[in-house]
């Protein structure tokens, strides 16, 4: 999972590290675990029955503790990386999200609710480290080249988040819901064994600035906006990939398999954009893909928001998916000559504000639910687009005008 952090990977005699390349494409598969656990509790919310009543605040709070979870297991990342080394980190997080996956297949029977959510808290710890620990072993590729590597991580998440929608809606008819959990513990299992025996993976030390410079960025028009943004982008991915199934379900009439179906189609499209939009940028204005994948997804948080129909799910999720897939990526590229200590992989300053405020999304999304019905939840990322796109052309209206001063 991006994440943010105040420093500057250096090596122990003060240089830059050389590219690990063998190191990155050994690490670069525990994405797809992030995926696999970032994702699972909207696919998996119809199996346990949120679909047959309006229970949206116990929903908003397994979202909740899902990211306090990734919270905390980014934190700890940070205090045990230089104690532990990355391989034993990996292999602990993917550990730990397996026993987590157990766990809720154990409890999804008459247990009470806030059992689950201490197992979901579990799984965010254990996501989190992957995620954080990978992007530390990855660092020299992300410095080599910070847009292709942000979209071949994206592109193992989203095949993770994509093979969960998948292996849920084709268990759903099929098997009972421990099943289903324990079908999916088996992907952690599995790495957890890879990280275990393969090779060391090689770890550069962070470098962290002052408290003061951490406070800096406070000051900083473009640092503000661009936190506003992560917070407004990511809120928006996170509102569809958890409540779509439920929204689709009960707001439209669809089967719990056509709804998560439909999950994996947000998820097909979100990784066929940033395939596309890779293959385009050598050809095609960077400026012109990013303003046209957020009208896109503006458009397509709109059409879903207002349809009624089969079809129009269909184009909106479409819409939203391919939208939403290079937006992150291009924007990471514009602004890093502006803030060269940013780096997705790590919490850390002004910019985890955002990350973390997005991922709370699809929290504040149970309250909206509870209070006015789960038909209103897809006007939020409706409202996020048209916010994404301000803030967007904000960001370059303040970096034209930081250029000129310059000049």
């Amino acid at each position: 999972m991006p994440a943010t952090t105040q420093g500057t990977p250096v090596s122990a005699t003060g240089r830059q590290p050389t590219l690990q390349a063998a190191t990155g494409r050994r690490a670069l598969g525990g994405f797809f675990l992030s995926g696999v656990l970032f994702s699972f509790l909207g696919a998996v919310l119809p199996a346990w029955g949120y679909h047959l009543h309006s229970d949206h605040g116990t929903v908003g709070l397994y979202f909740l503790f899902l990211t306090f979870g990734i919270y905390v297991g980014a934190q700890a990342c940070h205090w045990l990386v230089e104690r532990t080394g990355l391989q034993a980190l990996m292999t602990f997080g993917s550990g730990l999200a397996c026993v987590g996956l157990l766990a809720l297949a154990y409890l999804s029977g008459p247990q009470p609710p806030s059992m689950r959510m201490f197992a979901l808290f579990f799984v965010g710890v254990a996501g989190s480290m992957v995620s954080s620990a990978v992007f530390h072993a990855i660092t020299p590729l992300y410095e080599h080249d910070p847009a292709a590597t942000v979209n071949l991580a994206g592109g193992l998440f989203g095949l993770g988040c994509l093979t969960t929608a998948l292996v849920t809606a084709g268990a759903f008819d099929y098997y009972t819901v421990p099943s289903m959990l324990m079908l999916l513990a088996v992907i952690p299992f599995y790495f957890t064994l890879g990280f275990a025996l393969g090779g060391p993976v090689a770890y550069t030390p962070i470098e962290f600035p002052s408290f003061k410079k951490a406070l800096s960025d406070f000051k900083s028009p473009g640092a503000i906006l661009f936190t506003l943004l992560l917070f407004f982008q990511f809120g928006n991915e996170w509102a569809i990939a958890g409540w779509l199934p439920l929204f689709l379900i009960q707001q439209l009439g669809m089967s719990p398999t056509s709804g998560i179906l439909l999950l994996a189609l947000y998820w097909l499209a979100l990784l066929a954009g940033r395939i596309i939009s890779q293959a385009m940028l050598p050809r095609v204005s960077h400026s012109r893909v990013l303003m046209g994948s957020v009208l896109a997804a503006l458009f397509g948080c709109v059409l879903l928001s207002l349809t009624e129909k089969m079809g129009g799910a269909v184009a909106g999720i479409v819409l939203i998916g391919g939208g939403f897939a290079s937006i992150y990526p291009l924007t990471v590229e514009s602004i890093e000559h502006r803030f060269p200590y940013y780096h997705p992989g790590f919490f850390g300053g002004i910019f985890s504000l955002g990350l973390v405020g997005g991922l709370l999304t699809p929290a504040l999304l149970g309250a909206v639910a509870q209070q006015w019905g789960v038909g209103k939840v897809m006007l939020l990322p409706a409202l996020g687009s048209i916010m994404v796109c301000v803030l967007v052309l904000l960001i370059w209206l303040e970096t034209r005008l930081t250029r000129a001063e310059r000049e």
